[in-house]
């Protein structure tokens, strides 16, 4: 959870042609922008080096960075995003990710994988199965993973877009879990704060150094953090949410 650095992408006016499983409406540029910069805000507050990498309209949906990498300690892995659309927002990463690291693994077809699909506990990473990374991406990752020391475990989802879309790691062996992720086994071990039905969406927080970053309009959540000693900091993610992304999404940290 100790982070130095993050990489975050600008958001590009074609960024509300993007793709969207949400039924939420069309982005308002203008106030994705505000938001964009008041999550680098967030970031910088929690103690990190940001670099900005300048939009890229040829791929609306490249401001998510997270899909197109994962960074460890150890190593970073430029992953295979799974719809063809985003594919090719992994060659900026390819330009980018040397700068800050000098082992770098890649994720091959027919394996395709997202980064929103892979969570890091400790030494331990969770990798889910969804509609963005097959079982192929999933067991390559692993094998990488486990080259340099990590663990990992396969999680096959049923509702969630991504794996990360429903739970998030806050060190301290603390989860925050949502949906289909209540009351599995792959977690029992884990101390677990509960996020309700209606307010999903909250489950995708970072934690940060001394803070966790949460969507703004979650009192619960916050208070469920909050009652926990977390210090907390809200960031409106509305223009987001409508592309299916959450606060994980927007950046990478390392």
């Amino acid at each position: 959870m100790n982070f130095t650095r993050a990489i975050v992408k600008k958001p590009g006016k074609s960024y509300v042609t993007g793709l969207t499983t949400s039924d939420l409406g069309t982005p308002d540029f203008a106030l994705a922008l505000k938001q964009h910069d008041a999550y680098i805000e967030a970031l910088q507050k929690a103690g990190l080096k940001v670099t900005v990498l300048e939009a890229d309209e040829q791929f609306p949906d490249s401001t998510f960075v997270e899909d197109s990498a994962v960074l460890t300690e150890k190593c970073a892995i430029i992953t295979n995003p799974g719809a063809a659309s985003r594919n090719g927002e992994i060659e900026d990463m390819r330009r980018v990710i040397p700068q800050f690291y000098d082992t770098i693994e890649y994720i091959q077809s027919p394996g395709y994988l997202d980064g929103g699909d892979v969570m890091q506990v400790d030494d331990h990473f969770y990798i889910g199965l969804s509609t963005r990374t097959n079982l192929e991406g999933a067991e390559q990752l692993k094998d990488i993973l486990g080259k340099y020391g990590y663990g990992a475990t396969i999680v096959p989802l049923k509702e969630f877009f991504h794996l990360k879309t429903g739970i998030a790691y806050l060190g301290n062996n603390t989860l925050v879990l949502a949906g289909e992720f209540i009351g599995s086994d792959d977690y029992k071990d884990y101390e677990q704060i509960i996020v309700s039905k209606e307010d999903e969406y909250s489950a995708n927080c970072i934690r940060i150094n001394d803070y966790v970053i949460i969507p703004k309009g979650f009192d619960t959540t916050k208070q469920k953090l909050t009652d926990a000693g977390y210090s907390v900091i809200e960031c409106d993610m509305s223009e987001f949410r409508k592309q299916d992304g959450g606060l994980s999404c927007l950046s990478l940290r390392f």
